[in-house]
């Protein structure tokens, strides 16, 4: 598998119990991506990838608790701690016209509506009314919300985006 074809959606932290069930803190919005039967690859700095089937997930406070086939007792579990969880992102759901996931949106280069560079998106704080993009251009940093009145065009394939910046910014 292609590393580009791969997407990040949560880590091991931990064990849970005896029969090899993992603690993992989830990237992802909802539980959706860790459906039974369907395979994931952890990877960790130790071994090479491994590709696991999902046995069973259920939230546990504000993580997961997940268990897989080929896991089954607490040696192996400890093992992978860690580790990092990928699924292919063909297996994402298809979004609407005009959404996108964070994924697609880290390391798009922002221009104003001017054609002037301000930067690449680093990454993205959730603050609960709307997201902002981290811009960084070397030393100098600005963040952009994530509003329509701000965000003027996507282009993933060019991975550009268009902004009109508010007075002030």
């Amino acid at each position: 598998m292609k590393e580009n074809e791969l997407l990040v959606i949560g880590k091991i932290f931990g064990v849970h119990g005896l029969k090899g069930t993992l603690k993992v803190y989830s990237y992802a919005e909802s539980l959706s991506v860790f459906k039974p039967d369907d395979f994931i690859v952890v990877r960790n700095s130790k071994t090479q990838d491994k590709i696991l089937e999902i046995k069973w997930v259920k939230p546990h406070t504000r993580n997961i608790l997940l268990s897989f086939k080929e896991v089954n007792s607490l040696e192996m579990a400890e093992a992978l701690v860690g580790s990092e969880l990928f699924i292919k992102k063909t297996a994402l759901p298809k979004l609407k016209n005009g959404i996108y996931y964070w994924s697609d949106i880290i390391g798009l280069c922002v221009y104003t509506i001017d054609k002037k560079f301000i930067g690449c998106i680093e990454s993205i704080i959730h603050t609960g009314s709307n997201d902002v993009y981290v811009v960084k251009d070397n030393d100098n940093e600005i963040l952009i919300p994530a509003l329509e009145s701000v965000v003027k065009k996507i282009n993933i394939k060019q991975k550009t985006m268009e902004v009109e910046l508010p007075e002030g910014l």
